[in-house]
């Protein structure tokens, strides 16, 4: 596996930082789950929770080992400085000064360990204007400008119904730890990435920063609704049974009207352009909708588009997704078993590497589980220190 031989330690919670691990734990590498005892990530607690376990939980930290310290005692700070010394890589997404207040952030650490990689991933970045700020997600799709064009049209702004701040953050810090990895086998130096929710969504925008500058305020980015206020056909149809998304750009326009066997809309004055037919969409989809109600299903309606190569797909449910063979066939939606939960379908790893041919769903672990296999196999702790640090309830793990 790519990663084999790469050890992280892990002080992420939530979503955003254990998406980074989860995706180098698929890899390969070996991930050191640190959780505050006693209660350890408070995803473990997030819906939706069956036997006291949590779903949410476990598709986030499949495949990693979990140590659960008090993160107040002295002797746990002897135990990150002992484990430190064992790994390549350190993540981590706690809130503004918590890293700092313990001497484990990168410029307390980085003369004692100078090929330590370490990834923060917070709100609004550790260096910036608002980096005291505490946010999650839902904070991150505002500020950033997502919920500003998200909604119906002409209504008040929508969040995105997906963690896509935490979600987009945490890939954007995989990259960059990828990379950094690279600089280091290049120089020997390791290096800090400080990644933003913000400016990992912000990044997203491909028209809506520039638009306004280069149409002298004609455009202002708002909620879109169903349909894209600039590119039509560009949106959600209604089709005979469900909906579907239709793009059709300058290029692929003589395809939909072949497909709907209208050669005189290409000329029609109302659609000729791209410019006219944004102008004129209301009218536009009205046709196209109506041209759609005519096919029996919204497959045979999906088939035809594409025989005429005109860029469509399904809206498809998540709960649904299963029923569709890409997801299975693609390894997109794969079968991960848990020792509570039993089987779950949970999504797949979203990279293919030509080198990498198997990304297994290791199991999530257990409250820690896995206390004894890096502080005794790992750290060389004896049985007798082990079980002191228990006592002391330095260590804590929950019952199996």
């Amino acid at each position: 596996m790519i990663l084999e031989g790469l050890r992280v330690l892990d002080f992420t919670q939530y979503l955003a930082g254990p998406t980074v691990t989860r995706l180098m734990a698929e890899m390969g590498a070996e991930i050191i789950k640190v959780e505050r005892a006693p209660g350890g990530d408070p995803s473990r607690n997030l819906p939706a929770v069956k036997n006291g376990r949590s779903a949410y939980f476990v598709q986030q930290n499949l495949g990693k080992q979990s140590l659960c310290l008090d993160m107040d005692s002295p002797e746990t700070d002897v135990i990150v400085r002992d484990l430190i010394k064992h790994c390549d890589v350190l993540v981590e997404n706690f809130g503004p000064g918590v890293m700092e207040k313990r001497g484990w952030d990168y410029a307390s650490l980085k003369a004692d360990h100078p090929r330590l990689l370490m990834a923060s991933i917070s709100a609004f970045g550790r260096n910036s204007p608002l980096s005291h700020k505490t946010g999650f997600d839902l904070i991150a799709q505002a500020f950033a400008g997502v919920m500003a064009v998200t909604g119906p049209r002409g209504g008040a702004p929508h969040p995105a119904g997906l963690g896509m701040a935490d979600v987009s953050s945490g890939v954007h810090a995989f990259a960059a730890l990828g990379y950094a990895l690279y600089h280091r086998e290049r120089t020997g130096r390791g290096q800090w990435m400080d990644i933003s929710m913000i400016d990992s969504l912000f990044h997203m925008h491909e028209v809506n920063v520039q638009a306004p500058q280069v149409t002298d305020g004609a455009f202002r980015p708002s909620p879109m609704g169903n349909h894209h206020p600039l590119v039509c056909p560009c949106g959600v149809y209604k089709g005979p049974q469900g909906y579907l998304a239709l793009l059709v750009l300058p290029p692929q326009w003589k395809n939909l009207c072949k497909a709907m066997n209208r050669p005189d809309l290409e000329t029609d004055p109302r659609f000729a352009e791209p410019a006219d037919r944004a102008k004129n969409q209301a009218e536009l989809i009205a046709q196209i909708e109506q041209w759609m109600a005519s096919f029996p299903t919204d497959v045979a309606l999906l088939d035809h588009l594409e025989s005429c190569r005109v860029p469509s797909g399904p809206v498809v449910n998540p709960a649904d997704a299963a029923e569709h063979p890409y997801f299975r066939g693609r390894g997109t939606l794969r079968e991960a078993q848990d020792r509570i939960l039993g089987s779950l379908m949970l999504p797949g790893f979203p990279l293919r590497f030509s080198e990498q041919a198997e990304y297994p769903a290791r199991p999530a672990p257990l409250l820690g589980e896995h206390n004894e296999a890096v502080l005794g196999g790992l750290l060389g702790y004896g049985g007798a220190r082990l079980s002191e640090l228990a006592a002391k309830k330095v260590t804590f793990s929950a019952p199996i």
